[in-house]
C-alpha cells in the first residue's frame, strides 16, 4: 500500500510541476513572437519549447523518484 500510495504522489507533484512548467513555456512562446520574431519561425521555435520542456519533465521525474521521502 506503501509503494501506491508514493506511486500517486509523484505521479500528483509531476503532474502538477507539468502545468507550471507548460505555462511558463507558453508565456515564453508568447513573449518571443509579441518581440517581434518572424512568422515564419513559429515551428523552430515551437520545437525547441516542446524540447526544453520534454527535458524539464524527465528531469522532475526522475528527482522525485530519487528523492522523494518514504510514507
Amino acid at each position: 500500500m506503501d509503494i501506491l500510495l508514493r506511486a500517486a504522489a509523484i505521479t500528483i507533484e509531476v503532474l502538477l510541476l507539468a502545468v507550471i512548467a507548460y505555462a511558463v513555456l507558453k508565456g515564453a512562446r508568447l513573449t518571443v513572437f509579441d518581440l517581434g520574431l518572424s512568422p515564419k519561425y513559429r515551428r523552430m521555435v515551437t520545437v525547441a519549447l516542446i524540447t526544453a520542456g520534454g527535458i524539464i519533465l524527465i528531469f522532475f521525474v526522475a528527482h522525485l523518484i530519487n528523492f522523494y521521502p518514504e510514507i
